[in-house]
């Protein structure tokens, strides 16, 4: 099967949350005076939000002034007259100097003649005295710096006892126009302009500051994800370099580039969003808590049991949905893996009548997958008029105590304003802190992928190499002593190599799957440290040459073809410069690419990429001729004839003949008649070598080497 990575998957649950976290932000070391800073104005942003409501408050009552009666003034005023009529002394009257014994005698004559208990007797009787003895029996008084004068309080309370108690608002306010114009003026609605700009100021600045601050906390958050993600992204390619095959040789080719690509994408956008609104969804639900209580604690409960009793409905059907959503992505990831198998392996499918059972394998994966799609996004499709009806809850609770209060004159109407606000403050930053809690368990999983990454083993340190060998001056001696080598140490595939190759000559490497061959070629290369044992180039060791300087001294053509999206020029001449056109179609000429590259629309300007309609013997020549433009002075050749046909491979034959001129050359190959003309053949098996000489010389000892040329013409 194909090697496949969680490509397009999350990451799973970290296995150490806390210690993943604490390495996280130890490597944002670096950043930890912008990440203060924007902590810091996001803090601040929610505390803004959270005075704001009762700002709010304070300019809801001011303008509520301006629409309504002002009731307080009005009790005041009906109290203070009704007072001071019920408690006419006639004794203290009758000894006042400010009246005459006519106006006492007049005083005496109404007095008599009215009900003390009918208030609208009374009034009309008093209404006929005259202005000192009003005055004497209803003293002036102020209330807001409006004088009452005794004449208006009589005038006043005729006006109010024509007041019916059902009456509307517009017949109050009818009768109001019929009061004195100091009455007026005390109990008329009144909205203090200079007031509710200031306010309505300060609210504006709040929101535009707390705007601001979160503007720079956003551009300073994406800044540092983004450089902290490039910082990564650099390191996980310099240690890309620096890791030893073994490594991907043990892990999926998927499964690395999902922690190179989509881990740290994860970081990087947790850390952009899920950070900062943690510790300011935390800050506002902690806040909105405090400031509720300290303005009303009966409306701070109403607020959250509200609230919370939403909650527990909405936290028990996430519990219920959580396993539809894993079980989605379980069957997802079968039903995709079946279609990729079927769509990889489709002639073999057709060839083999396979469409049936492929057919219902596909049904049965994909009705799971609609089974557990349909249950998840049904119970998910919940959470918004859930959060609704939370949110709803909580402003009817809100509004049903807060007139009650209001009503009894515990609050003002500004009061249940702000609470309807603090209910959206208070809902709001629960759901937040619960998605950046999951956000954060998904970046501690992946930081801890790409640490582990990052920490990996490395390949020994070549600080200490110090030869080094000028392929210009390399004579070709090549020699193993004693190699042992084994990919695990406990098992031992080369277990006593020794083989000895001289300058120019033409070596073959033979033998059955799994006898070592290709993992020869790797110890050659310094791709792998062997166990112990030497393996000399000219007479210096390989691990006293660093691997780049051994790289260099190798020309490598595989049998895995490998093209990148560029022209075939840039695939000929892949890392070379200053190559001329005229020796790259002679090397074309030589492999036999010429034809192919004529009738391209723009010869070797002519784009191609892997996924082009280009044969696989035709990619193989192209990276035959990339190895030909090397001019080094080792050749490797591993089954590089494997994918052309006969006749290409007799012409491919001749231009490597032409290319091992003067060239040590070591020839990997399981078409035995490829190295006829080879200077040497090493025959190995189980990581020995079991057989050497050329050609005839092994065909007439009737060996091993005898057995398995032989085998390709059997019938």
């Amino acid at each position: 099967m194909h090697n496949r990575g969680p490509m397009n998957g999350k990451p799973d649950k970290s296995k150490n949350f806390v210690g993943s976290m604490k390495r996280l932000f130890g490597e944002l070391k670096s950043f930890k005076v912008l990440i203060t800073i924007a902590l810091i104005l996001a803090i601040a942003g929610s505390v803004l939000s959270i005075v704001a409501p009762n700002k709010l408050s304070k300019l809801t009552d001011e303008i509520s002034k301006g629409l309504a009666v002002n009731t307080d003034n009005m009790e005041v005023i009906t109290t203070t007259v009704t007072t001071n009529l019920s408690n006419i002394d006639i004794n203290s009257v009758m000894s006042s100097k400010e009246l005459s014994d006519e106006e006492k005698q007049e005083f005496i004559k109404v007095m008599s003649n009215i009900d003390k208990d009918d208030n609208s007797s009374m009034i009309k009787g008093l209404s006929t005295l005259s202005d000192n003895t009003i005055k004497v029996i209803l003293p002036s008084f102020k209330i807001e710096n409006h004088q009452i004068n005794s004449k208006d309080q009589l005038e006043y309370l005729s006006v109010l006892l024509t007041i019916d108690k059902d009456a509307s608002a517009e017949e109050m306010y009818k009768k109001i126009d019929e009061m004195p114009k100091s009455i007026r003026n005390a109990i008329e609605p009144f909205m203090d302009i200079n007031t509710i700009k200031n306010v309505a100021l300060f609210l504006a600045s709040l929101y535009i500051i707390s705007a601001i601050f979160s503007f720079i906390e956003s551009i300073l958050m994406t800044d540092v994800s983004n450089n902290f993600a490039r910082k990564l992204r650099s390191r996980i390619s310099a240690k890309i370099n620096k890791l030893p095959l073994k490594y991907f040789d043990r892990n999926q080719t998927g499964d690395i580039l999902s922690r190179v690509t989509n881990d740290v994408d994860t970081i990087a956008q947790s850390m952009n969003q899920s950070l900062s609104t943690l510790v300011s969804a935390i800050t506002l639900f902690v806040g909105t808590i405090i400031m509720m209580f300290i303005t009303n604690w009966i409306m701070a409960i109403t607020a959250i049991i509200s609230s919370l009793l939403g909650f527990v409905f909405m936290f028990i059907i996430l519990g219920k949905s959580q396993k539809y959503f894993t079980a989605r992505q379980v069957e997802l990831g079968k039903l995709n893996s079946h279609i990729e198998e079927v769509y990889s392996g489709l002639l073999v499918v057709k060839a083999y009548n396979g469409k049936e059972e492929s057919d219902k394998k596909f049904d049965e994966c994909n009705k799971k997958v609609y089974e557990a799609n349909r249950k998840s996004q049904f119970l998910s499709g919940l959470m918004p008029p859930m959060m609704n009806f939370i949110g709803n809850l909580g402003y009817v609770a809100v509004c049903v105590v807060g007139a009650v209060l209001t009503m009894n004159g515990h609050i003002t109407f500004g009061v249940i304003v702000a609470f309807i606000t603090y209910v959206r403050l208070f809902t709001s930053p629960l759901s937040q802190i619960a998605q950046a809690m999951n956000s954060l368990q998904s970046t501690a999983a992946a930081s801890e992928r790409v640490f582990e990454f990052l920490d990996e083993e490395e390949m020994n340190n070549q600080k200490t190499v110090t030869e080094v060998l000028d392929k210009s001056k390399v004579k070709g001696n090549i020699e193993f002593n004693n190699v042992k080598f084994g990919y695990e140490e406990n098992k031992i595939i080369i277990k006593d190599f020794s083989a000895k190759a001289k300058p120019g000559q033409k070596i073959a490497i033979v033998g059955p799957t799994g006898a070592g061959k290709t993992t020869m070629v790797n110890l050659l290369m310094k791709f792998y440290e062997i166990n112990s044992g030497e393996i000399k180039i000219d007479g210096v060791s390989t691990k006293d040459l660093t691997r780049e300087n051994v790289h260099s001294l190798f020309t490598m053509v595989l049998q895995d073809t490998w093209l990148f999206s560029g022209t075939i020029r840039e695939n000929i001449v892949y890392n070379r410069k200053n190559i001329p056109d005229e020796k790259v179609m002679e090397v074309c000429d030589t492999v036999g690419l010429t034809h192919f590259i004529k009738t391209l629309p723009d010869g070797l300007d002519s784009d191609i990429s892997e996924n082009d309609s280009v044969s696989a013997g035709q990619r193989q020549l192209l990276t035959i001729a990339r190895g030909m433009i090397e001019d080094a002075p080792f050749l490797i050749l591993d089954e590089a004839t494997s994918n052309v046909d006969t006749r290409t491979e007799e012409l491919v034959q001749k231009a490597m003949d032409k290319l091992t001129e003067g060239k040590t050359s070591f020839i990997i190959a399981h078409r035995l008649s490829t190295i006829k003309n080879a200077d040497l053949i090493l025959v190995m098996k189980d990581g020995n070598i079991i057989e050497t000489g050329n050609h005839d010389e092994l065909i007439k000892k009737k060996g091993f080497y005898a057995d398995l040329y032989n085998s390709q013409f059997e019938l």
